[in-house]
């Protein structure tokens, strides 16, 4: 598989969609840059007294709709251009599901498998002190990502208010509930993901039930997506983690499997599985909808000549290049594009800043009600846009959206020197 830029990616994307849009070029220009990128290296004592050195980033892509908002992600393979082409990707798809914010992202050049707890926690708060002079309730709001969770998200916010001798829970979201976190955050990426797939079975007069589904990557926002699904009727016949996949095509128990992947540390091995092969045949299989859910650049053109699913809605962000696009759009499969299907994990991520900053917690049963309107309604818009401008598939037409709100936002607002 050849190498994609990720941040290369989102630009060609901008630009695809700007071709049907009535946006000057040097506002798409800009809209195509991050406005600030912070490049730090962490100084930390390690269990044993050595300091060891990590790179980290943290991108503020654009402001225009409101504080810069996105994760934070622990991964060896993280890169500037990567942190950038994130912080892109928010910015669209906040704009998508019309929530009052820009987009963020950063990382840590990190495996923290390798990693103590206590480690962790000493390279996290090193982290928030660095990000310190450039986060706040109204400035820029982490959360959590790859190989990040609550843990982390309450030791960042415990760093910034005991630095900032405040109380400010809004700081970031993905907290404990009972360190001012919302309750329905864990599932929100997965729910939107069933949302997403519900709507466009629905859009294309397709019946959920029965409908054979593959699903890769069996985190967070995979395996709590094939549950949500799995509970409307669909068949879920294979999965697949860092161990390779599973496959069964009468279907698994996808609550088994994932109990199986908590004790054994995989989904390989499970015993309902007739067949094991690698995460790359499991893109191909033939099956009604795909899920990709893993990292970014799962599918490239080549792969996409292969890809057999009718419909391809994506938990995670940008597994599919541009050329897997063009190609996927030519042979007629429908792809629900990330920054709507996984957008769940931001909206959800809004509804706990508004709660922090009312000191008010919701139900869990009015958060996924509040979010499955804010995702229908995006989900609509999508396809109005689609329809109306002729456009030539669902990712052009939700950044046609997304695009056109944020150039209006800076646009209305004016500029000055």
């Amino acid at each position: 598989m050849t190498e994609t830029n990720p941040f290369e990616s989102l630009q060609e994307q901008l630009d695809d969609a700007g071709e049907y849009l009535d946006v000057p070029d040097d506002v798409l220009g800009r809209l195509k840059q991050p406005e600030r990128v912070l490049e730090t290296t962490l100084s930390v004592e390690m269990d044993d007294g050595t300091i060891e050195t990590f790179k980290a980033f943290r991108s503020q892509f654009n402001g225009d709709r409101g504080p810069y908002k996105g994760g934070i992600r622990y991964h060896p393979g993280v890169t500037r251009d990567e942190v950038k082409a994130l912080s892109g990707w928010m910015v669209y798809k906040t704009a998508v599901v019309d929530i009052p914010y820009g987009g963020g992202k950063g990382g840590i050049v990190i495996e923290p498998d390798d990693y103590s707890e206590s480690e962790l926690e000493r390279i996290t708060r090193a982290f928030a002190k660095e990000l310190r002079p450039f986060i706040g309730v109204d400035k820029d709001i982490p959360a959590p990502d790859v190989n990040t969770g609550q843990r982390e998200m309450n030791w960042i916010k415990d760093t910034y208010e005991t630095l900032e001798n405040t109380t400010e829970p809004g700081v970031i979201t993905g907290k404990s509930p009972k360190n001012g976190g919302s309750l329905g955050r864990v599932e929100a990426t997965g729910r939107s993901t069933m949302f997403a797939a519900r709507e466009i079975f629905d859009y294309l007069d397709r019946d959920m039930e029965g409908a054979s589904v593959a699903v890769q990557g069996y985190g967070n926002a995979g395996w709590i997506a094939a549950k949500l699904i799995e509970d409307l009727g669909a068949n879920v016949v294979a999965v697949s983690d860092s161990s390779g996949a599973i496959y069964n095509a009468d279907g698994f128990d996808a609550r088994d499997v994932k109990q199986f992947k908590r004790e054994t540390g995989s989904v390989s091995g499970y015993d309902g599985a007739t067949e094991e092969f690698s995460n790359e045949d499991l893109l191909t299989l033939d099956v009604d909808l795909l899920v990709p859910a893993a990292l970014e650049n799962a599918i490239d053109g080549d792969l996409a000549q292969d890809v057999e699913a009718d419909v391809v809605v994506e938990a995670a962000n940008g597994p599919l290049t541009p050329d897997a696009d063009d190609v996927l759009t030519e042979r007629g499969v429908h792809v629900v594009p990330d920054i709507l299907a996984n957008a769940g994990g931001v909206t959800v991520s809004y509804f706990e800043w508004v709660q922090n900053r009312q000191r008010f917690q919701w139900t869990e049963e009015r958060v996924n009600e509040e979010l499955e309107a804010i995702i229908t309604d995006a989900f609509d818009a999508m396809t109005d846009a689609y329809e109306a401008d002729d456009l030539p598939n669902f990712r052009t037409a939700a950044y046609v959206v997304s695009i056109q709100r944020v150039a209006d936002s800076f646009e209305e607002s004016g500029s000055w020197p």
